[in-house]
């Protein structure tokens, strides 16, 4: 059994949400340098300079990326030989969050109702998934989402029959229904099978798979590349102003599900498509 304080959680998803907030990750940034470079559109290679342009700035001055700081949703994969002390794990996640963005000076953006709409003031609480997992480490994710692009997303709840065609389909109607609001170029987060929830999830999680990366299933592999190039003849480009550069990635995660039912969750992000990863 290994100890892990509450308080080095607390320090961690702090640090995470300003370094989400201000730097982008990597496999992002390495997306984005290519796709300015494949980009077909002379206004859509611009757009892309201006994004590059922004990332070095918010970099550089210590400035969020985008004004929308997004709701903090942070995943947590607990190995099942850690025993945590020092208090409440999630109290310890929330007020990680409440520092990061305070201490920060990032937006506040959540309200404590979703009908009475009053401002929490502090960006609290986050949304929390765990998992228990092998080993003795945890791995904590932390994936600020803007609402911008959160608003576009979407559940289908899809017959058997529907099959593969089906789920495309599906995908590209998202897609293409989100337009320019999702500001692109965006991520494109895929969950099929499980149930309502759980598609949703998957979708939530595909979303902080680094892009350029592919799935291990050769069918999901073959869908992902296929919808991408699908997705990027649309034609609605870096902001929205027309390209070849709608989406730089479709990430698709998969799990078992019902003999009755084939549903696909489809969460998209915008092109910041925050995330950082750390181990206790």
């Amino acid at each position: 059994m290994r100890n892990i304080r509450t308080a080095d959680v607390t320090a961690a998803v702090k640090e995470m949400c300003i370094e989400a907030n201000h730097f982008l990750s990597p496999d992002m940034k390495e997306a984005i340098e290519q796709a300015s470079e494949k980009e077909v559109s002379q206004l859509g290679r611009q757009i892309l300079g201006q994004l590059k342009e922004n990332m070095a700035l918010a970099g550089a001055e210590q400035i969020p990326i985008c004004q929308d700081t997004g709701m903090a949703v942070v995943f947590l994969e607990i190995g099942q030989e850690v025993h945590f002390e020092g208090g409440s794990l999630e109290a310890a996640v929330n007020e990680g969050i409440r520092q990061g963005y305070t201490e920060g000076y990032l937006r506040k953006s959540v309200v404590s109702d979703p009908l009475i709409r009053e401002n929490t003031k502090d960006n609290t609480p986050g949304v929390i998934h765990y998992s228990i997992v092998d080993g003795d480490r945890v791995t904590i994710t932390v994936a600020p989402k803007g609402f911008g692009s959160e608003n576009m997303s979407r559940v289908f709840m899809l017959k058997p029959a529907d099959g593969a065609e089906g789920v495309k389909n599906a995908i590209l109607t998202a897609v293409r229904d989100a337009g320019p609001n999702a500001c692109p170029p965006i991520i494109v987060g895929v969950g099929i099978g499980g149930t309502f929830e759980k598609c949703a999830l998957l979708a939530k999680k595909a979303l902080t798979r680094p892009a350029g990366s592919h799935s291990d299933i050769p069918y999901v592999r073959e869908m992902e590349t296929e919808l991408l190039n699908t997705i990027n003849g649309f034609g609605i480009g870096p902001a929205g102003l027309g390209g070849s550069t709608t989406a730089l990635a479709v990430n698709i995660l998969t799990y078992p599900t019902h003999i009755a039912g084939l549903p696909v969750g489809v969460n998209i992000c915008c092109h910041v498509n925050r995330h950082a990863v750390r181990v206790l």
